[in-house]
């Protein structure tokens, strides 16, 4: 069955304390080479049947409304992965 794919990230001049976090870790275990982390949301919605633009544009209105808080979030991508 195919599924849809919602990825969903704070929005960047927002401070992210899990990513800062994750980011200072990496920095104690002497990993170098990354500036900073953003810690996001996936999201997979499987669908019964085929995948069409209507099917599609129901899964970028629930993104939208019910998966990520606009005020805070971006939806950085949807995707249709068999």
């Amino acid at each position: 069955m195919p599924t849809i794919v919602v990825d969903v990230m704070p929005k960047a001049e927002l401070l992210d304390p899990q990513g800062k976090a994750v980011a200072g870790a990496l920095d104690r275990l002497g990993i170098s080479g990354f500036s900073s982390v953003r810690i996001g949301k996936r999201f997979e919605l499987v669908v019964d049947g085929e995948v069409d633009d209507a099917v599609l544009a129901t899964a970028r209105e629930i993104a939208d409304e019910v998966l990520s808080n606009s005020v805070i979030e971006n939806v950085v991508g949807i995707e249709v992965v068999e």
